[in-house]
This record gives C-alpha cells, sequence and structure tokens, in this order.
C-alpha cells in the first residue's frame, strides 16, 4: 500500500481472505491510497520518483504493467532508453524490445484508436468491437502471450493538439480492467497532470484560480462520486444548476473533464475532501 510517505507494502492477492477484514475495509484501502498518490505526486520533482508512485499505487489495483506515451507530439522528457512514442513504461522487457524493434506502434490499434476516444477503454472490449486488420490483432495477440493478460488505456488530451495515453495491464487472466477503471482513470489524469508541471512547468497557468463556494462544493461532491442529480439533491439546487457551476470550474481549470477538474483543484488546494474518502470519480 502506498502511504503518505512514498513508502509501499506489497499487494496481497489474499487480501480478501483476511479475517476480519471487509469488502467496505478494502474499498477504503484502494481509497485513501489514491489520495497517498495525489499526495505524494504533488511532491515528486522527477519522473522517475513520479512513476514509480504510480506504478506502485497501479499494483494495488491488480495492474503492475503500465505504459505512459506521446502519441501526437515530441515529448523530450522521458525516461532514458525510452524511444518514441513511449515516455515511461515497465513493460516486460522482452515485449517492450519487440515491439520498438517492429515498431508496432505503427499498428498498434490502441495508439491508433486513442485519439479518436474521449473514456478509457478495455482492450478485450477494442478486440471485441472494433474491425481490427490482422497485423493490429496480431500486435494485441502478441501482448497477451507476453504476458499482459488484460488491459485498460485512458486517453490524455492537452493544451496545443496533444494526445498521450496511458495504459495499465495485469498478468492475471481473471483481472477485471471494468471494475477498476474509475480509480485508474483518476490515477492517470492526476499523473498525467503532474508530469506536465515537471516536464513544462512555463506552461503551466500561473495566474491564481478562484472558485466560488458554490463551485467548490460541487467539486467536493463530485469527487465524493456523486452524480448531478445527486449533488442537486444534497444542495436543495437543480441539476442543470449543479452542471452549471461545475462547467464554470471546468472553464477557470482550462479542462472539458470532471475528473481533470476535481484533480486540479485538490492538487492546488483550491478543495479539500473531509477524510478523503473518494468512491468513485467521473469520467
Amino acid at each position: 500500500m502506498l502511504t503518505a510517505t512514498g513508502t509501499s507494502r506489497q499487494a496481497s492477492s489474499h487480501d480478501q481472505d483476511r479475517p476480519g477484514i471487509t469488502q467496505q475495509d478494502l474499498r477504503t484501502e484502494v481509497e485513501m491510497d489514491l489520495f497517498s498518490f495525489i499526495d505524494c505526486s504533488n511532491r515528486s520533482q522527477s519522473l522517475s520518483a513520479l512513476f514509480e508512485l504510480l506504478v506502485n499505487c497501479a499494483s494495488e489495483e491488480g495492474f503492475s504493467e503500465v505504459a505512459y506515451g506521446a502519441l501526437t507530439y515530441n515529448e523530450p522528457v522521458r525516461l532514458p532508453e525510452h524511444p518514441m512514442p513511449a515516455i515511461a513504461i515497465n513493460f516486460p522487457l522482452h515485449w517492450r524490445e519487440r515491439y520498438f524493434e517492429r515498431k508496432y506502434y505503427e499498428v498498434d490499434p490502441v495508439v491508433r484508436r486513442t485519439p479518436l476516444l474521449s473514456k478509457p477503454f478495455v482492450w478485450d472490449h477494442l478486440v471485441k468491437t472494433e474491425q481490427l486488420q490482422a497485423n493490429e490483432r496480431l500486435v494485441m495477440e502478441e501482448s497477451k502471450e507476453a504476458g499482459l493478460k488484460q488491459g485498460i488505456s485512458v486517453p490524455l488530451f492537452g493544451p496545443l493538439g496533444r494526445v498521450s495515453v496511458l495504459s495499465f495491464a495485469s498478468r492475471f487472466d481473471d483481472a477485471d480492467p471494468v471494475q477498476h477503471m474509475s480509480h485508474l482513470n483518476a490515477l492517470a489524469w492526476q499523473f498525467h497532470v503532474a508530469f506536465a508541471e515537471i516536464a513544462h512547468p512555463a506552461e503551466q497557468r500561473k495566474e491564481k484560480i478562484e472558485l466560488s463556494e458554490r463551485e467548490r462544493e460541487c467539486l467536493r461532491w463530485t469527487a465524493e462520486g456523486k452524480s448531478s442529480w445527486d449533488i442537486g439533491m444534497i444542495l436543495n439546487i437543480s441539476d442543470n444548476t449543479v452542471n452549471f457551476h461545475i462547467k464554470k470550474a471546468m472553464r477557470k481549470l482550462s479542462t472539458t473533464s470532471r475528473t481533470v477538474a476535481v484533480v486540479k483543484a485538490i492538487r492546488l488546494n483550491l478543495i479539500d475532501i473531509p477524510g478523503r474518502n473518494v468512491t468513485a470519480w467521473p469520467m
């Protein structure tokens, strides 16, 4: 478990069998782990440290294989010996070598389709629902043979048309990426925002951002996994009014994603989550 100090413990596949440990206990551990990642990533000063934090936290969800890449632009900041489009990756070495030697990134359906998609997608669903070409199917089949049994990718969008992708994979056939999609999506966006501040500090907005009290309230409840309808009931306002305040906050935070708005607001200390108990973030 990634702690607030950045240390970690090995995740146990038998956690659910521990005496006295309930499903709610396990869920709370994951929720607090997500905020530990946010706290630690806010203090990270290097890509290698930030990526290690991400891998530790994703491993807790059963997805220990992680890859981050730039798809539509040349990113000069990357871990050593990582050719484009990879920025940071810990996939099995033999698969990495084969992937780049054969230039699979030119036909990889994940790479090809990420710029066209706005939400996280599961690799198996991509294979089943898209009419993939033979070479695209070959990449997906060989990735499974290399140990990447289940995978999920998160499209990440930045300024100037930049598109990146963060992929999480599991070595286990029975891993369920759909079950972990919300948390992995939040991890991906937090990493992406933190990386941008490390790699391109001059591009980050320097002016002070101010949110109204209602905007902060709506974002706080969004971080708790509440829908616009839920928030409206809690605050005794219409869901249209909730959407209005959230969209205003998103504009101020230079994003069109609720998840990114929450990530940025927490990162900039614009909102505080009581007990830091996040259940599911919107995508």
